[in-house]
């Protein structure tokens, strides 16, 4: 047993990015920092990230292209997703309504890019529902339907889930990245950009792979 943990700990240690390997490179309360009650759900198998994001953030719209390519680089044990944040304003709630119902639709990751697209690149914004739902039929969604669906349980629930979600991961601006729910990262301070920043998530996901390849090999078979 002993010897098949050490083996696991060297493949997942060898597994890392150069930069892992040299000693920790990120200090936690400096480029990153533990979130006091983590979510409870991650992925059984792999690590889960989250954008925390909204369609109305400048840097959000200049962090898509760096997001995008992270993205397609990661292998399938990388769960990702976004939560669309509110933080008080009409507006933004507005835009994060209309990103969750589309996401209970099925449609969020079609329309996403268009969506910053439109505000942007075209520098068009919709100011109700009404307006919204027209964009997204584009995706194959009536209109009516996407405008009842916004006002659904479903939508409400998962709305007040995220929020509080958010709150408690101490998110105060955006875009930021959560890792399994465990830790947050943000660019500014020790963190000086967008390319920084993703390093800092993939050392935190190297970090979450490597513990969870550990633990299954611990853990006895029942």
């Amino acid at each position: 047993m002993i010897k098949t943990l050490l083996t696991v700990i060297s493949l997942a240690a060898a597994s890392f990015p150069a930069w892992a390997q040299s000693g920790a490179p990120f200090e936690e309360g400096k480029h990153y920092f533990t979130i006091e009650q983590p979510e409870g759900y991650r992925p059984i198998d792999g690590v889960k990230v989250t954008e925390v994001f909204s369609y109305l953030c400048s840097h959000c719209a200049s962090f898509e292209p760096y997001i995008e390519n992270w993205h397609a680089k990661q292998p399938e044990s990388v769960q990702f997703d976004r939560i669309p944040v509110e933080f008080g304003r009409a507006i933004w709630s507005l835009y994060a309504r209309a990103y969750v119902t589309a996401s209970v639709l099925g449609i969020e990751n079609a329309s996403h890019k268009a969506m910053m697209d439109i505000i942007w690149k075209d520098k068009r914004q919709m100011r109700n529902m009404d307006e919204l739902a027209e964009f997204y039929s584009q995706f194959g969604v009536d209109a009516e339907k996407f405008v009842a669906t916004s006002k659904s349980f479903a939508v409400d629930m998962r709305m007040k889930r995220e929020q509080q979600q958010v709150r408690q991961a101490g998110v105060s601006g955006t875009p930021s990245m959560l890792v399994n729910g465990k830790y947050r990262v943000s660019a500014g301070g020790a963190v000086s950009g967008f390319d920084q920043m993703l390093a800092v998530v993939d050392y935190l996901v190297a970090q979450e792979m490597a513990t969870e390849s550990v633990a299954q090999v611990a853990t006895p078979a029942q």
